[in-house]
């Protein structure tokens, strides 16, 4: 099966609410690697590699996490798997 890397952006009231760290925090429950970032429009960049589905069990868990009621919209974009990351991670 081929790995695949999925590139989410959040909208609504995601940063300052923690949603960073629940991201990374939520990704160890799961074999995939990435990261995640803010980005100066407001938004939270998620992008992660791993089987298809365990990246969309991460995405479910993300979206059904304490950050459910911040979250205006996931605009989701899948490619395949670059495997350039070795674990995930808060990118700053």
């Amino acid at each position: 099966m081929s790995e695949k890397r999925m590139q989410i952006f959040f909208s609504g009231t995601v940063q300052g609410v923690g949603f960073r760290f629940t991201a990374e925090r939520l990704a160890r429950r799961f074999p995939v690697t990435g990261f995640v970032r803010n980005l100066e429009d407001g938004r939270v960049e998620v992008v992660a590699e791993g089987s298809e589905a365990k990246l969309v069990e991460f995405l479910t868990a993300l979206r059904e996490s304490g950050m459910k009621d911040y979250i205006r919209d996931a605009e989701a974009h899948w490619s395949e798997s670059e495997n350039c990351f070795n674990r995930f991670s808060i990118s700053y």
